[in-house]
């Protein structure tokens, strides 16, 4: 079995179509089909059955395709590794971050570790609180930033490294916009903009004003952080989001106001797999991670 075997198979699989497959990989077609013929030999096995001018997995097949990339994913992880090995200050590193780290923490760390490290690249990819639990758990992306850091994962090694605050995020012409500070419930009659359902900040906000007795009114969803700013700034409604989210700028038209009570904070971090080590390059980011916002605590 070879890999090149595997990667042809997975490609057919998911374009259920051998010639879409070749144009792809920009080989012939008799090669792709001459190569999947001696796998299904190898295996004792057909992987692939016709459907009209189209062929699908066999239920065999379906099987086969789940082993085959988490095969192909492994063999890649491990040519990263060892390239790294060989020469760690020239390493990629593949690094996830949701949307509310994406204005200060993300380009400021990263600037700071260019500074030390220039010739260390980077694949940045950004996605949602469970996908990048996932992503790191699959070798997708070697580590990721992460609010609330998971303490209950078992296949997560997650690291604080600040605490901030929750805030509410008013329209300028709100009644309350002049307040000092504010009990969350007095928001309790007061529609919200909110992430929808699923996302870890829309948990928050909920989970917040159920401590605060109360279940919002939810008059709007976004799905990134200047749709959320954008709406409130229009008056549509309040929202509670992290004080690093307004990071010297705080959205025309809106007001920033802490929340006395209850005491609505998350932690910021950076995950980690368990199940594997990092690779070289990945190391020395984790590394200055830890010691950057080291150094920051004791300024602060």
């Amino acid at each position: 079995m070879e890999l090149r075997q595997l990667r042809y198979f997975v490609e057919v699989a998911e374009r259920e179509h051998v010639s879409e497959a070749a144009a792809h990989l920009h080989i012939a077609q008799s090669a792709i089909s001459r190569q999947i013929a001696r796998l299904e030999d190898e295996l004792g096995v057909l992987l692939f059955e016709k459907a009209g001018r189209n062929i699908q997995l066999t239920p065999i097949g379906k099987i086969f395709l789940t082993h085959a990339k988490t095969a192909i994913k492994a063999i890649e992880y491990a040519k990263d590794q060892i390239e790294e090995f060989l020469d760690p200050e020239h390493g990629t590193i593949k690094i996830g971050f949701p949307t509310s780290l994406s204005t200060q923490l993300l380009p400021t760390v990263i600037s700071a570790f260019k500074d030390e490290q220039p010739n260390i690249g980077f694949h940045l990819r950004q996605g949602s609180y469970s996908a990048l639990k996932e992503a790191v758990k699959n070798r997708e992306i070697g580590l990721a930033f992460l609010g609330p850091v998971p303490t209950q994962d078992p296949d997560i090694e997650g690291h604080i490294l600040f605490t901030e605050n929750i805030s509410a995020l008013l329209p300028i012409s709100h009644p309350l916009a002049d307040k000092k500070s504010l009990r969350l419930s007095d928001l309790r009659d007061v529609p919200f903009v909110l992430f929808p359902k699923g996302y870890i900040l829309h948990s928050i906000a909920i989970d917040a004003c159920k401590q605060a007795g109360f279940t919002p009114i939810i008059a709007s969803e976004g799905e990134d952080m200047d749709s959320i700013k954008g709406l409130v700034s229009a008056g549509i409604g309040v929202s509670l989001l992290p004080d690093s989210t307004f990071y010297e700028v705080i959205p025309r038209l809106t007001v920033k106001i802490p929340i006395d009570t209850p005491d609505v904070k998350r932690t910021v971090g950076i995950i980690t797999p368990k199940n594997r080590d990092l690779a070289p390059s990945e190391k020395v980011f984790y590394q200055f991670v830890k010691k950057f916002f080291s150094i920051l605590e004791q300024y602060q």
